[in-house]
Formats: structure tokens, C-alpha cells, sequence
């Protein structure tokens, strides 16, 4: 079993290492294009066009489903990576989990990149999915790019700023960049308050989930951890970059498999 997934750079990890703890003998391939982002200020033209570039190279180590691990390719690249790939290669797109996150009512904060915040794509999730809740959106610039390099100091900064931009009877955060469950638990501290639960909802889990059903494959946890481990960087092998080992995704995956 292969599973490929595709982002602009690590926000990938997550939903790479959640196929990895349900199959760890699915190989991997994690094929990305670092120097072309971030995607969300682009047109959708050019969106499209880099995440056709970065799944094709993906495509082309034959893998048996991709995961488009990435909300903003997910959004506006979808349709044209389904039309070129499938049915011959399943194509799992990332929807940000305001359905689960909205069910119980109360107050529920989306952190999203500035280019998704209020975009009709996030606004017609909120439509259709938000309920009774009542959904704040929050921008979280500069974290995904933080992220992406490792830089501590400017993901404090960031995740303060948005925290700052949260209510505090928040029930509930929607996680709507791939790049953010890397952080999760420091974002829960930033955003828990004293003697209110707080719930995180992440997409990784449910597209690893996904990609083995639309392969007819049944979860493994136990497997023998024989799988291997693909990196592409532009369509080149590479190896893991440095900060994707600073995130605990990132060095479990290094960890579990030997990188071709």
C-alpha cells in the first residue's frame, strides 16, 4: 500500500503521520514545493497550477491514493486535480472541521490564514455546517509561514496574536490550516481558560481515515512498521527538511521508516 501527500511545504506532517499510525506499512510519499509558498495570496490560477505540478510528481511514484493535504490547494485546486487523476489515482481533499466543532453549539473559533478568513469559501462552510454556533473567524497571519520554518519566536508571536483575537468563552477551535495541528497543544495553552473545556478539531485524522476507505483498506495499527518513507521537494528527492524535525509529526515519521 502507497499513500502520497501533497501540500506547499510541512503542513503535510500531520496528516502523514496520522495513515502512518493507522498503517504502519503504508509507504509514504510526501511531495511538496516549499519555495512557491505560501499559496493563499495567489490567484486561483496559480494555485491550481502549483498543486497540479506538486501532485503529479507525487503521481508519478504510482501511489495508491492522495491526500491533498492542504486547505487552500483543497479549495481551489481540487476539482482540476480529481479531473487529471481520477478514477485511475482517488484524490482526498482537506475540509476544515466546522461540522464536528459546531455540533454542540456555543462559541466556536476557526483559525485560518488571513487569505481564507472571510473568504466565500470558508463563509459557505459556516452556512452550512455552523448550526446554532456561534463561529468567530480568526486570522492567524504569519503562523503558517513561522511554522514552516521552525522560527519559535515568531510562532509564540503568532499564535498570542490570534489567541488574542479569540473569545474567551470559545467552546471549541476549527484548526483550518494543515500547518497549525503541528502546534496544537501549544495553541490550546494560548487559548484554555481556567475550568472550560476546550475541544480542538483537526483535519489529519479524518483524510488519513478517508484515504484507506477510498482504497478498501481497513486500519492496522499493529502492523509490522515496515513502510517506507518518499520525500519530494519540487519533484526532487529530498530528505525531511530540518524544521520539519522540530514538530513531534515530523520526527516520528523519520523515525519509523527509512527515507528513499
Amino acid at each position: 500500500m502507497k499513500i502520497a501527500l501533497m501540500d506547499s511545504g510541512i503542513g503535510l506532517l500531520a496528516a502523514a503521520a496520522a495513515v502512518r499510525r493507522l498503517r504502519p506499512d503504508a509507504e509514504l510519499v510526501l511531495s511538496s514545493d516549499p519555495d512557491s509558498m505560501p499559496w493563499g495570496p495567489r490567484t486561483p490560477e496559480d494555485i491550481t497550477a502549483l498543486a497540479l505540478d506538486v501532485a503529479r510528481a507525487a503521481a508519478a511514484h504510482r501511489p495508491d491514493a492522495l491526500i491533498v493535504a492542504c486547505n487552500t490547494a483543497s479549495v481551489h485546486a481540487l476539482p482540476a486535480l480529481r479531473a487529471e487523476l481520477e478514477p485511475a489515482l482517488p484524490v482526498i481533499g482537506t475540509v476544515p472541521a466546522i461540522k464536528p466543532a459546531a455540533a454542540g453549539g456555543g462559541s466556536v473559533a476557526i483559525w485560518a490564514t488571513p487569505a481564507t478568513t472571510g473568504s466565500p469559501y470558508q463563509r459557505e462552510l459556516i452556512g452550512d455546517f455552523g448550526g446554532s454556533a456561534e463561529v468567530t473567524e480568526v486570522p492567524c497571519p504569519g503562523l503558517a509561514d513561522a511554522l514552516e520554518h521552525g522560527d519559535e519566536a515568531g510562532i509564540d508571536r503568532a499564535v498570542a496574536a490570534a489567541a488574542a483575537l479569540t473569545p474567551p468563552d470559545v467552546r471549541a477551535v476549527v484548526l483550518g490550516c494543515t500547518h497549525y495541528e503541528l502546534v496544537a497543544t501549544r495553541i490550546r495553552e494560548a487559548v484554555q481558560r481556567p475550568g472550560r473545556a476546550l475541544a480542538l478539531h483537526g483535519s489529519a485524522g479524518a483524510v488519513a481515515a478517508q484515504a484507506l476507505r477510498r482504497i478498501g483498506a481497513d486500519p492496522a495499527p499493529t502492523a509490522e512498521p515496515s513502510g517506507t518513507l518518499t520525500v519530494l521537494r519540487a519533484g526532487r528527492p529530498a530528505t525531511l527538511p530540518e524544521a520539519a524535525l522540530t514538530y513531534a509529526e515530523g520526527r516520528m515519521l523519520a523515525a519509523a521508516a527509512p527515507v528513499l
